[in-house]
């Protein structure tokens, strides 16, 4: 069977990091292989012809082709309980063949063979059992035009009939269609077993375990008799790999010249050939500056095609979204491929070691981690954690896996290391876990995913489901097809680009509680970050302190008498720290800090508890009324309070809501057609001017 190379196809990986072969990841709601798995199901949609209604045969009736005939008969067979097969023909000069006979599939008898001269031969049983049941055509020229009828029917078994979910486990029904084909030898190739070729299958199709037109017999069988055919398909996917990746090389060289700080690397094994490729934008690495402190190196996806594994690099801006700043493919998942991949990273971003790494579960990955990032803290992404759960625990544990899970998740947020330590061990024992493979991972990773071992890690709200939805999105932009090399390229220079980002416009942000340092915040943070602190500065009104001797405070919510924290005050060089560790978590105050200030009279935030990467200022793209924000808060408070008035006035009767109404549309005309003068930038301009 010739094959021509097919298109590049990027899968999520699904080899479970326990390293059992045999054990594969199942993603909940994943849409793996989105475009293959179109092309899957329109191959296997049943045609026209099988869908139609089909009824008995009947002595006479009338076929243009024999093939037709065949067909039908075979459709008939399959909604009754059993299949056909050819059995004799007969042939003449004058009309070639005239003749042909079509069996049920137990027909006849087994001739019995002559033994192999093996040690041990296998002794099959045959099925067949002398069922009479058949259907014979002649073929007939009527008026000049060839056609066959059937000549003799009979449909008397003398054997049970299969129900449907049985009669599609015959042989003569279980065809492996060639989008199949090419599937599996693409599967076969990248190293998986067949066992994980069929599940893989089931995914994509969307169909229950067992519910293939084909079963795993038959995919091993395929996988055996193409082996030649697998070999020569290498070749051309070796060929048209090469190929890409040099096309990857020059679309690289190319960029250069259009991005005058773009970076790349690359490595080339011993046949001279490009092995591994990683490479950065000017934009990546101006970002990488500023939000650089933690970066989500994310390995989710390989090209099944060329064997590749890919590598994105993302940060988190100050308005919580993803932001691109780095790509790599990867010739294999070794710990020596993983090490090449960061160095080359680290060369992009000038040295500059981020404080966090976050990743998915991968020994490879964590070693070569520990050995060029040692001073980087390493944490692994919780939702990568969930989204094995379910692979891991719902079969063993049955109808107890939604009460595990429940417990699972409040357990990974537990705050204290004793509290984990001791709830895990109970959660083990009652789920009958003691000896699970996965629990035991799981467990040596602890330090590294557990909230209460990396609550002291600076993350940046990168382990929020806003942030996993930002990243996971920039991802299906550039994996939504299956695109050669160097037009997934270019798919990521597009997606990377910061002018084809949008960011949420400056908009009016309201406050809530009217204290000062509430106010002073508003015009400092984005309004993405400024949210956060304002919900913390709202709850934190619901807070008691307690002075303590040595100056520090406890503070306890109104309500609870536990979970206390503490806070310790350093009046000298104005710092604050909070046992809850916050601040050092994410950059943004706590409750607990924020109700310490108040107490002491704080109108206003000390400067070093707004960072960098949460203010406006660092932005990386511009906002259209980012200066009406800094220059004219006070005229939007006016506005606000004017256009409540208005409203609550003109709603008093329907004349004056219609006076309101024609003059506010009358207004707004005369100020849209007013002339555009950017003041704030006039302004600036003016006080350089008289700096001179």
């Amino acid at each position: 069977m010739a094959m021509k190379p097919s298109n590049n196809i990027w899968i999520r990986r699904q080899q479970c990091p326990c390293g059992d072969w045999k054990c594969y990841i199942q993603y909940e709601g994943d849409d793996l292989g989105s475009v293959s798995s179109q092309h899957v199901k329109s191959e296997t949609t049943p045609s026209s012809s099988s869908s139609e209604a089909v009824f008995t045969p009947y002595v006479g009736q009338i076929f243009k082709t024999d093939d037709d005939a065949f067909e039908y008969y075979s459709n008939f067979a399959r909604k009754n309980g059993f299949s056909i097969r050819k059995a004799r023909s007969t042939e003449s000069q004058n009309l070639g063949i005239y003749r042909r006979d079509f069996v049920c599939y137990r027909s006849g008898f087994n001739q019995p063979r002559k033994k192999a001269n093996v040690e041990h031969p296998r002794d099959r049983k045959s099925v067949r059992c002398g069922c009479g049941a058949k259907l014979y055509l002649t073929k007939e020229i009527v008026d000049g035009v060839m056609q066959w009828y059937v000549s003799q029917f009979s449909n008397v078994h003398n054997h049970e009939l299969l129900e449907d979910d049985q009669v599609r486990l015959l042989p003569a029904y279980r065809k492996i269609q060639e989008v199949d084909q090419e599937r599996i030898l693409l599967l076969s190739k990248a190293g998986f077993p067949v066992n994980r070729i069929v599940k893989v299958l089931e995914l994509e199709k969307g169909v229950q375990p067992g519910q293939l037109p084909f079963i795993e017999k038959d995919v091993r069988n395929f996988v055996r008799t193409c082996k030649k055919t697998v070999q020569e398909n290498d070749a051309l996917l070796n060929e048209k790999r090469e190929n890409d990746m040099l096309e990857l090389l020059e679309a690289c060289k190319a960029m250069t010249g259009r991005d005058p700080d773009f970076v790349y690397d690359y490595t080339i094994d011993e046949n001279e050939k490009v092995e591994n490729i990683a490479w950065s934008f000017g934009d990546s690495i101006r970002a990488y500056t500023i939000f650089g402190d933690v970066v989500a190196f994310d390995t989710t996806y390989r090209s099944v095609t060329y064997g590749l594994l890919l590598g994105v690099w993302f940060g988190i801006d100050n308005h919580g979204k993803a932001i691109f700043l780095g790509c790599v493919l990867l010739q294999d998942e070794s710990s020596h491929s993983f090490a090449w991949a960061l160095q080359a990273f680290m060369r992009f971003m000038r040295g500059r070691h981020p404080q966090t790494i976050l990743t998915d579960i991968d020994s490879g990955l964590r070693d070569a981690i520990a050995r060029e990032l040692p001073n980087t803290k390493h944490v692994l992404c919780i939702w990568h954690i969930l989204s094995k759960i379910s692979s891991w625990f719902s079969l063993p544990l049955g109808s107890q896996y939604e009460n595990f899970k429940t417990e699972f998740d409040m357990l990974s947020q537990l705050e204290s290391v004793e509290d984990f330590e001791h709830q895990w061990n109970i959660l083990v024992a009652r789920f009958g876990l003691v000896s699970d493979k996965h629990i035991a991972l799981l467990y040596s990773y602890r330090a590294s995913w557990t909230f209460s071992y990396i609550r002291s890690y600076f993350l940046a709200r990168t382990l929020t489901a806003e942030f996993s939805l930002s990243l996971e999105s920039f991802l299906k932009r550039i994996l939504n097809g299956q695109t050669c090399l160097q037009v997934f390229f270019e798919q990521v220079s597009i997606a990377a680009n910061l002018e084809n980002q949008t960011r949420e416009g400056m908009q009016y942000m309201h406050v809530k509680t009217g204290m000062p340092l509430e106010e002073h915040a508003r015009n400092i943070l984005t309004p993405y970050a400024f949210n956060v602190l304002q919900h913390e500065i709202v709850l934190s009104v619901q807070y008691a302190t307690t002075e303590m001797a040595n100056g520090s405070y406890l503070v306890r919510h109104y309500k609870k008498l536990d979970g206390e924290c503490l806070v310790i005050w350093m009046p000298d060089d104005e710092q604050i720290h909070c046992s809850c560790k916050e601040f050092e978590h994410s950059g943004i105050l706590c409750r607990h800090s924020l109700r310490v200030l108040v107490v002491k009279n704080y109108f206003q935030l000390p400067e070093k508890y707004f960072p960098l990467r949460w203010r406006v200022e660092s932005s990386l793209v511009s906002v259209d009324d980012q200066n009406a924000q800094i220059s004219s808060d006070g005229g939007a408070q006016a506005f606000h309070s004017l256009t409540a008035s208005l409203l609550t006035e003109s709603l008093i009767s329907k004349d004056r809501f219609n006076y309101v109404h024609n003059e506010l549309t009358s207004l707004l005309e005369h100020v849209r057609n007013m002339p555009v003068i950017d003041e704030y930038a006039a302004n600036a301009a003016a006080n350089n001017i008289s700096e001179l």
